[in-house]
C-alpha cells in the first residue's frame, strides 16, 4: 500500500484510516513512552497545517525549517508542512550557529520549528536571519516557554489542503554549510514516489508481502537523525506508508538501544556501519570476560554456523545473543558508508541479516540494496527499479539516471550542471564496477569528500574556507587519511596540511611556529561541528605541490601526511 502517485496529500488521510489506532511514532521519556497513533499523528499534522495556512497566512512554496532531535512531533511537523504546501528543510542539530546561519540565509525559511532543548539556539538564529518570522515550539508547553507550542494552536483540523505538482520541491537537504555557497539538495515529490516504488520491491523481498501490505504490524528502531535523507525517506516516510511502528532512541548507548529493542520487540532497523561495529565490539567484549569454556563453545558454534544456510537454526545456536536484542530482531539495511565485510559476516553468521545499500543525497537517496546476493556482502546490490546505471570507461565513475535523481542544488545552477550532465546522468564521483548480473561494487571515490566512521560526510572545501581566514596561513589543504591502528583502523579521519606565511615563520623558531599553528587551527575549528574539526594537523614549510592550473595535488599532499 504505497503512496498514491496522483496525490501525495492523500497519503496521510489513507494511513490514518488504514492504521488508525496502531502506534506510528514513539519515544521513551523520563515519564514513560510518548506515543502517537496514526490517527493522532494525522490530527496534529492537520492542526499545524491549518495554523500555517490560516494563522500565519503562509504562501504555497514558502519554507519551513526544523531544528530538533528525532521525536514523534517531528513527524507531525513534516506532514503539516507538506499539507500546507511548504518546502521542508530539516537541519542538523550538531551544526554550529555559524553553519546554521549560512544554511538558513541560503534557503530563507519563514518558519522555524524547534525542540525545547534547542530553543535558545533558535532564538539566536532568528535574530541573525531576517526571513524567520515565526518560531514554533514542538514540545508540550510549560510556563517558562517563550514560544508558542504546536500543542497550543487552535483546535481546527479542517482546511482545504494545498496540492502541489510532482515536480515541486518537497525537501531541501543540506550537505554543507560553512562556505558562501551551501549545498542544498532539492528533493521533489516525484523523487520520493520513485524511492517508494524501488524500496518497496526490496522490502517485499526482505520482510515479506504481509508486512508491505500492512497486514502484519512490524516495529522498527530509528537511530539516525531525521535530517539524514536515508532516515527521512526510508526510516520515516516509507516505513510509515507500510504501517510500521517507529520508535526513537534518545541515547545511542548499547544498553539503552537493547532495552528498547526488547521492550518494543523490534524486528528491523536501518543503520550506519559504525553502529554495527559498535554492537560487534560489545558482543566480543562481553565474550572475552566469559569463562574459558564459554569462549571455546562459542568459537566452535561460530565456525559451524558459517556453513549452515538456515537463519532459524543460527538463531537457536546463538539464542542468548538474540535474547539481548529482544528475540525478534531479524536484520537491518546498512548504508551511509561502506560496510566492513567482516562485520557483516559476523552478524550473518550469528543469524542477523545485513543488507548493504548504496546511495547519495542526490539520488533521494537509495540507489541499491543487496537483498538477492546474500553470499556476497561486498556488493551493494542491483540498482532499484527506476534507475539506469553505467560506468564511465575513461574514469571508472558510476553514473546514474532516473526519477530519483534530485532536482538540483538550491540556488546553485552551475554546481548542479557539474554533477548532472545534459542527458540527465548524475556523475556520482564514486568509482565502481557492475557485474554481468547487474550488481554494483563500489571500489573507491573520485570526490574529495571524506566519509568518517559513522557515515558522516565532510567536504574539505568547507573546512578550508574556515581555516583560510587565518592571517598566519599561506596555504591550507584538508583531506581524509586512513587510520592504521586502534578501534578505528581503516577508517578515515580529517587531516589538514598548513603552510605558514613566510613573514610569520621568520619571526619565530620552528617549534614555536608549529605550536602557534596548531592552536590557530583549533581556535578557528570551533566554528565547525565537532566531527569536521581536523584531528590530524601537519605543518609544512614549503609550498604544496600543484598542477599547472595551480590546483593542489591532494594525492601528493596525502603522502606528506603519511610521511
Amino acid at each position: 500500500m504505497g503512496l498514491k502517485k496522483n496525490n501525495a496529500l492523500l497519503f496521510l488521510e489513507d494511513k490514518t484510516k488504514d492504521y488508525s489506532e496502531r502506534v506510528a511514532l514513539g519515544i521513551k521519556t523520563n515519564l514513560g513512552w510518548n506515543e502517537f497513533t496514526y490517527s493522532g499523528l494525522g490530527m496534529l499534522s492537520r492542526k499545524l497545517a491549518h495554523y500555517l495556512i490560516n494563522g500565519l497566512q503562509l504562501a504555497k512554496g514558502e519554507k519551513l525549517a526544523i531544528l530538533s532531535e528525532s521525536m514523534p512531533e517531528y513527524g507531525a511537523c513534516v506532514f503539516g508542512s507538506v499539507l500546507a504546501g511548504l518546502v521542508t528543510v530539516p537541519l542538523d542539530i550538531k551544526l554550529t550557529e555559524y553553519e546554521l546561519k549560512s544554511i538558513l540565509s541560503d534557503c530563507e525559511p519563514t518558519v522555524l520549528m524547534v525542540s525545547k532543548a534547542l530553543a535558545d539556539k533558535a532564538k539566536a538564529l532568528q535574530s541573525m536571519v531576517p526571513s524567520i518570522k515565526t518560531v514554533l515550539l514542538m514540545n508540550e508547553p510549560s510556563c517558562s516557554d517563550n514560544y508558542t507550542s504546536i500543542y497550543m494552536l487552535p483546535e481546527n483540523y479542517n482546511c482545504k489542503w494545498r496540492h502541489r505538482s510532482s515536480k515541486s520541491t518537497a525537501l531541501i537537504i543540506y550537505t554543507s554549510g560553512t562556505t558562501g555557497a551551501p549545498k542544498g539538495v532539492e528533493i521533489t515529490f516525484k523523487n520520493m514516489f520513485s524511492q517508494l516504488s524501488g524500496v518497496e520491491k526490496a522490502l517485499d523481498s526482505i520482510l515479506g508481502s504481509d508486512v508491505i501490505s500492512g497486514k502484519k504490524q512490524i516495529s522498527v528502531l530509528s537511530i539516525l537523525p531525521m535530517n539524514h535523507l536515508f532516515e527521512m525517506t526510508v526510516g520515516f516516510s516509507i516505513f510509515l506508508s507500510f504501517g510500521f511502528s517507529i520508535f526513537y532512541a534518545k541515547s545511542l548507548k548499547p544498553k539503552d538501544i537493547l532495552g528498547i529493542m526488547r521492550e518494543k520487540r523490534v524486528e528491523f532497523m536501518i543503520v550506519v556501519p559504525a553502529f554495527l561495529k559498535l554492537l560487534k565490539t560489545g558482543i566480543e567484549t562481553e565474550l572475552a570476560s566469559a569463562p574459558k569454556i564459554v569462549q571455546i563453545v562459542f568459537k566452535i558454534m561460530f565456525n559451524l554456523a558459517k556453513i549452515i544456510p538456515f537463519y532459524s537454526i543460527k538463531k537457536k545456536m546463538f539464542k542468548k545473543i538474540h535474547d539481548k536484542f529482544g528475540g525478534h530482531f531479524m536484520g537491518c539495511i546498512s548504508g551511509g558508508a561502506p560496510l566492513d565485510v567482516e562485520v557483516g559476516r559476523f552478524f550473518e553468521t550469528i543469524g542477523i541479516k545485513v543488507y548493504q545499500g548504496y546511495g547519495l543525497s542526490e539520488t533521494s537517496p537509495v540507489v541499491s540494496v543487496n537483498y538477492d546476493k546474500r553470499h556476497d556482502i561486498a556488493s551493494v546490490g542491483r540498482p532499484l527499479p527506476g534507475f539506469e546505471a553505467r560506468i564511465d570507461k575513461a574514469t571508472g565513475e558510476l553514473q546514474l539516471k532516473g526519477d530519483s535523481i534530485m532536482k538540483g542544488y538550491h540556488n546553485q545552477p552551475e554546481m548542479t550542471a557539474e554533477v548532472i550532465d545534459e542527458d540527465g546522468w548524475l556523475h556520482t564521483g564514486d568509482i565502481a564496477k557492475i557485474t554481468r548480473d547487474g550488481h554494483i561494487y563500489i571500489t573507491g571515490r573520485i570526490k574529495n569528500m571524506i566519509v568518517l566512521n559513522g557515515g558522516k560526510k565532510v567536504f574539505p572545501e568547507e573546512v578550508e574556507a574556515v581555516l583560510e581566514k587565518s592571517p598566519l596561513f599561506a596555504e591550507v589543504c584538508v583531506l581524509g587519511v586512513k587510520k592504521s591502528f586502534g578501534a578505528k583502523d581503516g577508517t578515515e579521519e580529517v587531516a589538514v596540511v598548513v603552510v605558514p606565511r613566510e613573514d610569520f615563520v621568520a619571526k619565530y623558531d620552528w617549534e614555536t611556529v608549529e605550536k602557534m599553528v596548531r592552536e590557530e587551527v583549533k581556535k578557528l575549528s570551533i566554528q565547525l561541528t565537532q566531527y569536521k574539526r581536523p584531528s590530524n594537523i601537519t605543518i609544512h614549510k614549503d609550498p604544496l605541490p600543484k598542477t599547472t592550473t595551480r590546483k593542489v595535488k591532494r594525492k601528493e599532499v596525502k603522502e606528506l601526511v603519511k610521511a
